[in-house]
C-alpha cells in the first residue's frame, strides 16, 4: 500500500488544477503532427498468443473474444472480483411521471439497490417511454455526466423537446425510442483514489481497502453499473431489452465501449469522441496518451495499466481489439476535426481494423482505411462512423445521426 501511494503522489503532481479535458495547456508536449507519430504495428486479431490462426466465428467467440476480453480486463480496464459476500439487487420504481414533456413519455424513476453485510450502496435511474409508441420499445441507454437526481431533469428544465443540457428527447420519442440514464458518479467517483465510500467496499474481503493491481478502477465500476441498469431493464415491460443501444461521450464513450464489449445483452454501441481508452488506437502516442490519463485520472483504469506508460508497444492489446469485441453486434464511432486530444484519426483506424473481425462474423466492416470526409456518415454498415467540423461536444448533426443508425439497425428485420 505505501508503494501505492507513493506512486500515485508521483502521478497526481499538479492534478488539483487540471480538468477533465484542458488539452490546450499541453499542447507543447503533445504530438499533433501525422508524419511524426511513431511507427507501430498492431497486434493481430486473429492470432492466438501461441500463433493459432482464428478462421471461424465458433474458433473467435470460443477461444479469441475470451482470450482478449481477459487481457483487457487485467491491464487495461481492471477485473470485477467476486464480492466476499453475496451482493442482493433489488428495484424500485419510486416516482412515475405519464405526463413528461407535455405527455410525450412516462417518466419512471428507478433505485437500483445493492447490498450485503459490508454496507449498501443504490444507483438512480432514469427511464422515459414514449407514450404513443407501440410498447415494448427500442431504446438508448446512455452513460450521462449530469446527475439523474439533478434539476437538469426537472419539468422546469425542458426547452421544446429538449432537456436544458441538450439532449434532444423530443427527437428520441417522435422516432419511438425510450431513453435511459445512468449516473456515472452513483457507484464511484469521478476521480476516485480511496474506493471505500461506493460500491467497491461491498467487494472488500475482511482486511481491503483498496483494488489490486488486476482490478476494477473507475471505468470498469461504471461500465458495472450500467451493466445493472440492463438488469432492470429485462424487468420492464415498457422497453424492449433486445433492442438496447448504449452510448457515451468522452469519458462515458470509453465506459460505454468497456460495458458493450463484455455485456452481449446490448444490442448496438455508440462511442463519441471517446479517445484514449476508448476507441483511439493507444500506439498512435496522439492527442491524449496513456502517460497523460493516469497522471490526471490514476484510477480510471487498473493500476496494471500503469506498466505500459510510454511502452504502449509492449501491450497485447489496442484498442481495435475492444470494438471487434462487440461484433458481430453493429457499433458507432464519432469523431470531430478539431478534437485533436481524441485522436479522430486514431479513432477511425480502430473502427477500420476492427472491421476484420465483422467481416469473419458475416457482417459488414469499413472497408476504406482513409478517414471519410466531415458530413459523410457511414450508416449501413455494422461498424458505422462520422466526422464532423468542431469540437469536442455531441452536436445536434451528430444526435441525428446516432438515430439514424440505430433506426437501420434495431428496426430493420
Amino acid at each position: 500500500m505505501k508503494a501505492t501511494i507513493a506512486l500515485l503522489a508521483f502521478l497526481t503532481v499538479g492534478l488539483a488544477s487540471v480538468a477533465a479535458r484542458e488539452p490546450k495547456e499541453y499542447d507543447r508536449d503533445v504530438n499533433y503532427d501525422e508524419a511524426r507519430l511513431p511507427k507501430y504495428d498492431l497486434p493481430p486479431l486473429l492470432v492466438t498468443p501461441e500463433g493459432k490462426k482464428i478462421t471461424s466465428p465458433e474458433e473467435w467467440h470460443q477461444v479469441r473474444r475470451p482470450q482478449i476480453l481477459a487481457l483487457f480486463s487485467n491491464l487495461i480496464y481492471g477485473k470485477v472480483p467476486q464480492p466476499a459476500a453475496a451482493i442482493e439487487q433489488s428495484y424500485e420504481v419510486v416516482k412515475t411521471d405519464p405526463e413528461f414533456m407535455e405527455g410525450k413519455a412516462t417518466r419512471k424513476d428507478v433505485k437500483i439497490r445493492f447490498s450485503n453485510d459490508r454496507g449498501e450502496v443504490e444507483m438512480h435511474f432514469l427511464v422515459f417511454v414514449p407514450n404513443q409508441a407501440e410498447k415494448p420499445v427500442p431504446a438508448f441507454l446512455k452513460h450521462s455526466f449530469n446527475n439523474t437526481q439533478s434539476k437538469d431533469f426537472d419539468a422546469s428544465a425542458i426547452r421544446p423537446g429538449k432537456l436544458r443540457n441538450g439532449w434532444p428527447l423530443g427527437d428520441f420519442f417522435d422516432r419511438g425510442y425510450g431513453f435511459c440514464a445512468v449516473y456515472q458518479q452513483d457507484l464511484v467517483g469521478h476521480n476516485e483514489t480511496e474506493f471505500l465510500k461506493g460500491i467497491h467496499k461491498l467487494f472488500y474481503p475482511e482486511g481491503q481497502s483498496f483494488p489490486k493491481a488486476h482490478e476494477w478502477g473507475v471505468l470498469s465500476a461504471v461500465a458495472w453499473g450500467a451493466m445493472r441498469a440492463m438488469d432492470y431493464l429485462e424487468t420492464d415491460d415498457d422497453i424492449d431489452a433486445t433492442r438496447i443501444a448504449i452510448m457515451g461521450h468522452s469519458k462515458m464513450g470509453k465506459a460505454t465501449l468497456w460495458t458493450a464489449a463484455q455485456d452481449e445483452r446490448i444490442a448496438l454501441a455508440i462511442s463519441a469522441q471517446s479517445g484514449c481508452a476508448g476507441a483511439a488506437i493507444w500506439r498512435r502516442k496522439s492527442g491524449e496518451t496513456l502517460k497523460k490519463m493516469v497522471t490526471r485520472f490514476p484510477y480510471w483504469l487498473c493500476r496494471n495499466a500503469w506498466k505500459f506508460v510510454e511502452q504502449e508497444d509492449d501491450l497485447p492489446v489496442d484498442q481495435h481489439m475492444l470494438l471487434a469485441c462487440i461484433a458481430p453486434r453493429p457499433v458507432y464511432v464519432h469523431s470531430s476535426i478539431d478534437d485533436t486530444w481524441a485522436d479522430s484519426r486514431g479513432e477511425y483506424l480502430s473502427a477500420y481494423h476492427a472491421s476484420e473481425v465483422y467481416r469473419l462474423l458475416g457482417k459488414k466492416g469499413l472497408e476504406n482505411e482513409a478517414s471519410p470526409e466531415p458530413g459523410e456518415p457511414i450508416i449501413e454498415s455494422d461498424v458505422g462512423y462520422h466526422t464532423r467540423e468542431g469540437g469536442h461536444s455531441i452536436d445536434p448533426y451528430d444526435w441525428e445521426r446516432f438515430l439514424d443508425f440505430a433506426d437501420y439497425h434495431l428496426k430493420n428485420d
